[in-house]
This record gives structure tokens, C-alpha cells and sequence, in this order.
């Protein structure tokens, strides 16, 4: 039980120095430095949630700020940190890959598609992670649609044995 609790969650309370170090963003996602774009949502992200806060009031009360920014940030966050405990301990394996990751369809449905664990473990470049037609990948859906309107590029497709 431990095991799962420290992926969940545990091993945020011990943080490492290369999680906050520019270079190594530099160094692995040179693109998103260079966007003014991210680099501003990076600096003002949690000054852009009062805003929200303001429209959210006037839209429907503090219930309406509750669950817009806490309790949707919170979801947000454990779905995020699910994949990293439930699917290195549950589910299907479709490639035998050497660090335990699973597919776990309800997770997938709860992450629009981060829950095909073990195939993006088998191939981590690759921007599609449901393999088969029944696996849901709304992520694979907006990455598409990005890249028919021209906004995204260099996209890693599939290898054609798997299609």
C-alpha cells in the first residue's frame, strides 16, 4: 500500500532540484521556452485564476468558485497523479514493458486517454495512446484537431504495424 500512496502523491512532498530547473526545460522542451504564449501563462497562472474566480461569483455564487477552481483543481490533480499509483498496479498489459505499467480503461475515460498507461510506456513519443478502437483517446482527438487547423506540428504518429 505504501507503493501506491508514494506514486500517488508522496513523492511530491520531497522535491527535486531538475522538477524546478529551467535548463532542463530548456534542454527537453526547447519550443516551450521560446513561446512567449506558455512563458506568460507559466508567470501569471495563478494571477489568471482571479479572474475566473470574479466571472464564476457572478455567474452562479461561491458555489460556482468552489467547484470551478478548488474542487475542479483537485479532480484535476488526483486523475493526474491516478496514473502514476493505479496503473503500475491495475489493469491490462498489452506490451511487455520492463516498469509495470498497465492499461486501465476507467482511468483513461477519467484522463481523456492518459489511462492506455502501458501502451504510452511502449511508445513514449508517440502522441496516441489508445491503440485499438474502443480504447478513448479524447487527447489523440485535440491533437488531431489541432494539427488539421495548422497548431500542431512535428506530431509523432504511430508505427504503421500498430494501425
Amino acid at each position: 500500500m505504501h507503493f501506491f500512496w508514494w506514486s500517488h502523491i508522496l513523492w511530491i512532498l520531497y522535491p527535486r532540484p531538475e522538477f524546478f530547473a529551467t535548463d532542463i526545460y530548456r534542454k527537453y522542451a526547447p519550443d516551450l521556452g521560446r513561446d512567449a504564449f506558455y512563458s506568460w501563462l507559466d508567470r501569471y497562472f495563478l494571477l489568471l485564476q482571479l479572474p475566473l474566480g470574479v466571472l464564476l461569483y457572478l455567474l452562479g455564487g461561491w458555489s460556482f468558485v468552489v467547484y470551478g477552481t478548488f474542487v475542479r483543481i483537485v479532480f484535476l490533480w488526483h486523475t493526474t497523479w491516478l496514473i502514476n499509483s493505479a496503473t503500475h498496479l491495475i489493469g491490462n498489459r498489452t506490451f511487455e514493458t520492463k516498469d509495470g505499467s498497465r492499461n486501465l480503461w476507467w482511468a483513461a475515460l477519467l484522463t481523456f486517454g492518459e489511462g492506455w498507461h502501458n501502451n504510452h510506456h511502449a511508445y513514449p513519443n508517440v502522441a496516441k495512446a489508445g491503440w485499438q478502437w474502443w480504447q478513448v483517446d479524447v487527447t489523440w482527438w485535440a491533437i488531431q484537431t489541432l494539427k488539421t487547423l495548422g497548431l500542431a506540428k512535428k506530431v509523432v504518429m504511430p508505427p504503421a504495424n500498430l494501425n
